[in-house]
């Protein structure tokens, strides 16, 4: 079978977009399809379309089910899909939405953000991570932080670096962030901080490889973001063995469960200052939060994933 996958991330885009594109690609190849990934559709023929992002890829949408109005439809609904534009800009979103055979959401609780009438397309799939080929090797001079994410509003970016500052001089605590800068004024954000705040190190945009790295040697990962469709770092995290500290947004909740002792409420400074040093100074808390993150790291094995996209192909009769 011919499959087109359209995303809205380039060809050499390190977005998370661009990289679930490429996971998923992989994964249908494995199941014997023919696989083309990209930014738009030139209306070349294919026996199914998967569009990632309702909104940013209405207008394909649109153009193939008017074009081929009995070929099969997949859209995958992402974070800004669910949260924002299908407030936003309803119109689009809903449409591609109802356009849709099947739609894929990334965690357990993103349908309830879809009208009930679509509840009956949903389908979960996890995104996968594979294990770290590194030993794990965290420093014991300092408690060694990662935030992964681009500094934009939607990652609340720099709330970790808020936490951090003015600790006693007795913390190890540095955080380690690495993501590109969405425009100039969050470089600058951010350069700013890095002079005030020798606790904040700002890495800029790195190769995922040199990522993976960092999940080997560093002790915790925070997620600060406002809102995720179903962030790909928490399953990297996990599968590396990382503990998490997120914010309590419905993303994060529906990857990491409603039991997890990791949460601090969105944008609250002091909170997760408090959930920090807890970490840092509770052997025990950590230890707490790896046990829950080793748990759901189950869910997040490339089997799982390989697994669900052969489950929802055959729920279509569409396998070979």
């Amino acid at each position: 079978m011919n499959i087109i996958i359209i995303t809205p991330a380039k060809i050499k885009s390190l977005s998370g977009n661009r990289a679930t594109a490429q996971r998923w690609a992989y994964f249908l190849q494995r199941l014997g399809h023919k696989i083309t990934i990209s930014v738009n559709w030139d209306e070349s023929p294919c026996d199914l379309m998967i569009a990632l992002h309702a909104w940013r890829s209405a207008d394909d949408i649109a153009l193939f089910k008017q074009k081929y109005p009995q070929h099969p439809l997949i859209v995958a609904m992402t974070g800004t899909d669910l949260y924002r534009f299908i407030h936003s800009h309803p119109e689009p979103t809903l449409a591609s939405i109802k356009a849709a055979d099947e739609l894929v959401v990334l965690h357990d609780k993103a349908y309830l953000a879809l009208p009930k009438n679509a509840w009956d397309k949903v389908n979960i799939i996890y995104q996968s991570a594979i294990p770290l080929p590194y030993a794990v090797n965290r420093s014991k001079r300092t408690f060694d932080i990662c935030v992964v994410g681009h500094l934009r509003d939607e990652k609340d970016a720099l709330r970790t670096a808020y936490a951090v500052r003015d600790l006693p001089a007795s913390s190890r605590l540095q955080i380690k962030h690495y993501g590109k800068a969405h425009n100039e004024k969050w470089a600058k954000m951010a350069k700013e901080e890095m002079k005030t705040n020798p606790r904040y190190h700002w890495f800029g945009e790195i190769k995922h490889w040199q990522i993976r790295q960092q999940y080997a040697h560093c002790h915790l990962m925070v997620l600060s973001s406002v809102m995720e469709g179903g962030a790909n770092v928490i399953s990297e995290a996990t599968v590396a063995g990382l503990p998490v500290i997120a914010s309590d947004i419905v993303g994060s909740i529906g990857l990491l469960g409603e039991d997890y002792p990791g949460y601090y409420p969105v944008k609250e400074t002091d909170a997760l200052r408090e959930l920090l040093i807890k970490a840092e100074n509770d052997p025990s808390f950590l230890q707490l939060l790896e046990q829950h993150c080793n748990q759901r790291a189950k869910l997040f094995v490339p089997d799982m994933e390989g697994r669900l996209w052969k489950e929802l192909l055959d729920k279509m009769g569409l396998s070979i």
